[in-house]
């Protein structure tokens, strides 16, 4: 902007306007802070590590677009607030040079050279005299290009748009409208403060407009608004205030307490870090508090009093030194009382009656034996067109004991009724089978899997449901089953999460597989297919975990003859075709497996090179792939990946007909030798192969390079006579018959 100004103008303006303009023009080069708060009801805390997220990045990802620099941008929040800080926000955008695309050349100029009215009309157009225009070629022609420069925006100018953009466009896992308005939002908006340095920010979301107040603790700070002079000054504003707004502050503040609080208790915290993430997003100023409660709760089984404490009250447990609970609980309010006594007492009582009814259930519960719950499952839908859990488990019993004969776990099971192994002369057959391992392994292995979602109609799982098969596990050796079945009961539902622990046994391993399996095909069977964010059973962790499994315990078993044994099982249930179903379940555990190698470090190429062939026995998949990243350093490897990528070039899309090359019609030593070459190896790399013996077998195939390139240099395979030309053909898929069943090399890159 020019400034028109003159000394005599600015002497009758007087000297408070030459002040107030003295003191602007410093300011607009001074990068300042910029805050945005989002003050809302008590959002949940699940949201809270999300929204501030997005918050960020929507922020940054505005900011970048407009070129606007900064030095740090900071998110915080609590359960009332989601607010952004940008530090150092720079005050106006950088200039920039632009091009202005005007007229074709010949329309620009006349015959003469001399600019035309188009080109005076451009040229006015843009500010700029006509010998100042270029020209530049494109792919469409020559054109004139005026280039100018554009002034940067002003910071304060920009953000109203940017800010309103950044609110509206956040999304939450569930969100609500309220009243008449037309936004939505995770809970309802109350207030929004938007701060530039010290000038408040003015935009709308929905009927709220931004201010420069904020509200502070909703007991201890009871004003209606809070003034915030400068963004700088936000958090140290909502301190005076009550709130501890940064969540790293509140989840250090939270920690501290919670080891003086343990330690005043007799013991020390038992570790849990969700319920410590959770609890800090419940609060805005956390105080730490621990209770006590009666020494008879210690008889429950652990699991019940920490669970009991922790879904329904968010307390935290505290153990002695060896691990074992000890009668006091921890928990963080978010008001300092003036008697911290009613407040403890309070959490007391509310305990009390908690773990009253637990052990109500946990007694109760102990009065049935397992067995006799298996039958109650015929009451509980598992999914309306896959049947009940009772159905669902007689299916994945029969599946279990098909994955133990397969994989050479068991053997010799009697009767092909799963509910067999709920039969009263199970025990004795047990002590008969004690000399014979696989028959044993096979009658724990199938008791395991019937009593397994026992559990699932007893008192405490129906009130802890994140106990079902650790409660299954606890009431079978309560009821005197062996060691064995109580601990797949258990383990059976391992891993629970992407990085979970996996069952130790194989009997839990092998029990686990078979329920996902049975849940993964039942669930594509009836069109129940995971799509975008939405998978409601679960499907792709199932999957993930079956993988996970596989690979732990190293089991040499084909996961195509898996889902056949489990569509056989789910065969009155289906209502999609069975090919269409088994294609699809395979192709969503390739997915699972590729997503997993690659997680692990391993190379695209070498994961594609296995997972383009036959793929099923997991365990041999990813040794060949191993394999393979030790090749890829072999001398050899470049020149002869090279050509096997020709053969697959040549190849492809082509129907080979015969059942090998005819050596009466090579015409050339060099398909003689190749075919030789074939010849010799073929029984070399199949032994190999048959043995999984993979790096030798590319250190064999390794030795076709030389063949193959003489070849390839002296052979012109796609010739005129039809006869040779398919002889050619059929000779080199014989070449690639001898690596395609383990990997398609030609995908490497080399």
């Amino acid at each position: 902007m020019v400034d028109c100004t003159g000394p005599a103008d600015e002497a009758r303006r007087g000297p408070r306007k030459a002040a107030q303009r003295a003191r602007r023009t410093p300011e607009l080069s001074e990068p300042k802070d910029l805050i945005v708060e989002i003050g809302t009801e008590e959002i949940p805390a699940s949201f809270m590590a999300g929204a501030l997220a997005a918050l960020g990045e929507g922020i940054e990802k505005r900011l970048r677009a407009a070129g606007l620099g900064y030095s740090a941008v900071r998110t915080m929040g609590t359960p009332r607030r989601l607010a952004v800080l940008v530090e150092a926000l720079a005050p106006v955008q950088p200039d920039r040079k632009i091009q202005a695309r005007g007229p074709n050349v010949k329309a620009a100029y006349d015959e003469n050279g001399n600019p035309t009215k188009a080109l005076a009309g451009f040229a006015a157009s843009q500010g700029v005299a006509p010998g100042d225009l270029t020209t530049i070629k494109t792919p469409r022609g020559e054109y004139v290009y005026a280039e100018k420069v554009v002034k940067g925006e002003r910071t304060e100018r920009l953000l109203p748009a940017m800010l309103a953009d950044t609110v509206s466009s956040l999304s939450f896992p569930k969100a609500m409208r309220w009243s008449a308005f037309e936004m939505s939002f995770a809970r309802p908006v109350h207030w929004i403060l938007a701060l530039y340095g010290k000038e408040p920010v003015r935009f709308r979301f929905g009927h709220i407009e931004s201010g420069s107040t904020t509200r502070g603790h909703r007991f201890h700070s009871p004003a209606k608004a809070v003034a915030v002079g400068e963004a700088s000054r936000y958090v140290e504003t909502l301190r005076e205030a009550s709130v501890i707004v940064d969540p790293a502050e509140r989840l250090e503040i939270i920690e501290k307490g919670l080891e003086e609080e343990a330690r005043a208790a007799g013991g020390r915290v038992l570790a849990d870090r969700g319920l410590l993430e959770e609890v800090t997003n419940l609060v805005e100023y956390p105080v730490v508090v621990h209770g006590r409660f009666e020494e008879e709760f210690l008889a429950l089984p652990k699991e019940v009093v920490v669970n009991a404490m922790r879904e329904h009250q968010r307390y935290f447990s505290v153990v002695d030194d060896k691990g074992r609970l000890v009668a006091a609980f921890i928990t963080v309010a978010n008001t300092r009382a003036s008697d911290m006594g009613v407040v403890r007492r309070g959490n007391e009582r509310v305990l009390r009656a908690r773990l009253s009814d637990a052990k109500f259930y946990y007694e109760q519960d102990l009065k049935v034996p397992l067995t006799e719950r298996v039958e109650e499952l015929r009451g509980v839908v598992f999914q309306s067109r896959l049947g009940t859990s009772y159905e669902k488990v007689m299916r994945f019993t029969a599946l279990a004991l098909y994955i133990g004969g397969k994989t050479g776990f068991c053997e010799g099971v009697a009767g092909d009724d799963p509910a067999a192994f709920l039969a009263d002369d199970y025990r004795v057959r047990l002590a008969a089978a004690k000399d014979s391992p696989k028959e044993y392994a096979a009658l724990i292995l199938g008791r395991a899997c019937v009593l397994s979602k026992a559990d699932l109609v007893s008192g405490v799982v129906g009130e802890f449901p994140s106990l079902q098969g650790k409660m299954g596990s606890i009431y079978a050796s309560a009821s005197g089953e062996p060691a064995e079945v109580a601990a797949a009961i258990y383990e059976h539902y391992m891993p629970v999460g992407a990085s979970g622990e996996l069952p130790a046994s194989v009997p839990g391993a092998i029990i686990g597989m078979a329920d996902k399996l049975d849940t993964i095909t039942g669930c594509f069977g009836v069109g129940l297919i995971p799509s975008g964010a939405q998978d409601p059973y679960g499907l792709r962790r199932q999957a993930l975990g079956t993988v996970a499994v596989i690979l732990d315990k190293g089991l040499r078993v084909a996961i195509d003859e898996l889902v056949d044994k489990a569509l056989d099982l789910l065969a009155e249930k289906l209502t999609r075709g069975r090919d269409e179903v088994r294609r699809d379940v395979l192709d969503f555990i390739r997915e699972r497996l590729r997503n997993q190698l690659l997680g692990r470090g391993l190379s695209h190429d070498a994961v594609e090179a296995v997972l383009s062939t036959p793929w099923f026995d997991i365990v041999d998949a990813v040794k060949r792939i191993n394999a393979i990243e030790g090749f890829k350093e072999h001398p050899a490897c470049p020149s002869l990946v090279t050509a096997f990528k020709r053969v697959s070039n040549i190849l492809k899309g082509r129907r080979i007909e015969g059942r090998g090359p005819d050596a009466s019609l090579f015409e050339t030593d060099h398909e003689r030798r190749l075919f030789e070459t074939g010849r010799r190896l073929a029984p070399v790399i199949e032994e190999h192969r048959r043995k999984g013996e993979y790096k030798a077998l590319f250190e064999a195939l390794a030795s076709v390079k030389e063949t193959i390139d003489a070849f390839f240099d002296h052979v012109m395979v796609m010739v005129d006579d039809e006869r040779t030309r398919n002889n050619r053909l059929l000779l080199l898929h014989s070449i690639r018959s001898l690596y395609i069943s383990v990997a398609d090399l030609s995908r490497l890159v080399v």
